[in-house]
């Protein structure tokens, strides 16, 4: 970023919109309606229905639920504080194989101040309490008491601060973020700006270096002429590129979308990013057990069910949802992370694999030092034609002494050894 590109910290949009996305621990099933929060636009609603029709099944399913199965819960509101409008407030169930009652709330916010302050002061880049916008009427923790606890111990860094979705339109005096005519090109500004909503910091917070700024840029998702998008690992920014002209515009159209279907494609990839640290901390505990063949098998049933629920990298037939959440996953490393997990859960597996052939080829092995002195006594005596009970005696310990025997050659430690999955000592 250079100097003399336009800060936002005074500037207003003509349309600001605001989600907020937070980890909190269920307390109890909210008696909040049922499905996603259904903004409207003219006769368009967009309930779990209308939104289930831009998802794969199995998308729509993890975001939604099922009949008789609910994941998610909305509450509208109506608050005003400071220049921010609450219009609702979403829960979206999030269990985990180790933490059932995991979910994320969900806060629609309409800001009519400038955007970029409330977005710093979200990521605590503006640490005077007096800026926290989240308190006051907009407290989570009042919203939900009873219902969720906003305080997540153990809270990883994805997560440590609230993921923030910008959405925002210039007016005609907004030149750094417009296009030069409907065909023109945008002003290098333009995407300065959008990584600044997104970053949720001006250039003196994070002063990006300039041989890495186009790479850092690189992923930006262009909707269409009228827009952009920009996912980073800590927030996501929408940016029109000419005048709103207010109620009916386009971007009417474009504020419903970042708030719906757009805003899903996100939560699917917190979804699976959840999952995957999930799953990255039980392989790291793999070996905390003596276990070891029923850790492994737990974690191939939790890796398969997580294949099936939520990992999907193709989302939808609409592009830019698609689009977001490669942006998503990309920004998060999940489909390189994925893969390890797969590479590591296939060396656990061959390894348990190992031990058990190991193990069985140990139990043959004894079978056969306990059973060769005995069986070979009994056949003599057989042959000899002899029925004396002491005689049949004698056989009996001179074989089991011959096992013992057996048993304290290499061999034979190696054989009781591989019954313990371990290795024989020579």
């Amino acid at each position: 970023m250079t100097a003399d590109v336009p800060l936002l910290d005074e500037t207003k949009g003509a349309r600001q919109e605001l989600t907020v996305v937070l980890p909190v621990q269920l307390l109890r099933v909210p008696d909040w309606a049922e499905g996603p929060f259904p903004f409207e636009l003219g006769s368009r609603r967009t309930d779990a229905q209308t939104r289930s029709t831009y998802f794969a099944p199995a998308s729509a399913r993890a975001l939604y639920g099922a009949p008789g199965r609910p994941r998610r819960w909305h509450r509208p509101l109506d608050v005003k504080h400071d220049g921010m409008h609450l219009l609702g407030i979403e829960l979206l169930r999030a269990a985990t194989a180790r933490n059932p009652e995991h979910a994320l709330v969900v806060l629609h916010f309409s800001v009519d101040r400038p955007l970029l302050p409330v977005l710093r002061a979200l990521a605590g880049r503006r640490p005077a309490s007096a800026d926290e916008p989240l308190t006051g009427p907009f407290d989570p923790a009042g919203l939900l008491v009873g219902i969720a606890d906003v305080r997540t111990p153990g809270t990883p860094f994805a997560t440590a601060r609230p993921y923030t979705i910008a959405f925002m339109t210039p007016t005609a005096q907004h030149a750094p973020a417009l296009r030069s005519g409907p065909e023109g090109e945008l002003p290098v500004t333009a995407d300065r700006w959008l990584w600044q909503l997104a970053s949720r910091s001006t250039p003196e917070d994070f002063p990006l270096p300039p041989e890495t700024a186009e790479d850092q840029l690189e992923h930006t998702v262009r909707i269409s002429a009228d827009w952009s998008a920009l996912v980073l690992r800590q927030g996501a920014a929408f940016l029109g590129h000419r005048p709103d002209t207010g109620a009916g515009d386009f971007f009417d159209f474009g504020a419903l979308h970042s708030r719906t279907v757009y805003l899903d494609a996100l939560l699917l990839g917190a979804l699976q990013r959840d999952h995957i640290d999930e799953l990255t901390d039980e392989l790291s505990e793999v070996f905390d057990s003596a276990r070891l063949a029923h850790r492994v098998a737990g974690l191939e049933r939790n890796i398969a069910v997580f294949r099936s629920t939520y990992w999907r990298q193709h989302l939808t037939a609409h592009g830019p949802a698609n689009d977001l959440l490669l942006a998503f996953q990309n920004q998060h490393r999940l489909p390189a992370r994925f893969n390890e997990i797969l590479a590591e859960a296939a060396d656990y597996s061959r390894l348990v694999q190992t031990q058990e052939s190991q193990q069985i080829s140990g139990a043959l092995g004894v079978l056969t030092i306990l059973g060769l002195p005995l069986g070979t006594a009994l056949s003599i005596l057989q042959v000899l034609g002899d029925n004396s009970a002491t005689h049949l005696l004698i056989a009996l310990a001179l074989s089991v002494a011959a096992t013992a025997a057996a048993l304290t050659t290499r061999y034979g430690r190696l054989v009781l050894s591989s019954l313990q999955g371990g290795e024989g000592k020579p």
